[in-house]
């Protein structure tokens, strides 16, 4: 096994461990990490559509509809109507769901508080020095592989 690969898989098995120790944080708030991610964006910026959500969150439109369909039937959050666009709606927090998602960010803010919180100054700006060159990464990654391929003509 190369260096890379062996650090790919830590990397992977750490990603599922955080993964789990934050649904695990955020369960006992009442929330998933699904529902967590569009309360906390919606409190940075309400009024988004749920094409504007799925974007900013990595998801389909239809993951998105089922997941605010699931939030307004818990009264966290409510659909208004665009007025320029009678099929679209904007989404927007209710009180309920304002204090929910701010118990789901005293959650992962607790979780970041036991973790990356107790890490020396020093490593933790080396450690998000190697994940902005990681991400980096991938995105040249992705965007080589989206690129148009030349056919080579004989």
């Amino acid at each position: 096994m190369t260096d890379a690969s062996r650090v790919w898989f830590r990397f992977v098995r750490l990603e599922t461990r955080i993964r789990l120790a934050v649904t695990n944080r955020l369960k006992a708030v009442g929330l998933s990490i699904a529902q967590c991610d569009v309360l906390t964006t919606l409190t940075e910026r309400e009024g988004l559509s749920q094409q504007d959500l799925a974007e900013r969150l990595y998801v389909t439109k239809g993951n998105i509809s089922g997941l605010i369909d699931r939030l307004a039937a818990a009264g966290l959050v409510e659909r208004r109507t665009i007025a320029s666009d009678r099929r679209s709606h904007a989404i927007f927090l209710t009180p309920a769901g304002r204090i929910a998602a701010q118990k789901g960010i005293e959650a992962q803010q607790g979780f970041v508080d036991d973790t990356l919180g107790r890490m020396p100054p020093a490593e933790l700006a080396e450690f998000e020095r190697l994940l902005i060159s990681s991400r980096d990464l991938v995105r040249a990654s992705e965007a080589s592989q989206s690129a148009p391929r030349k056919i080579k003509r004989a």
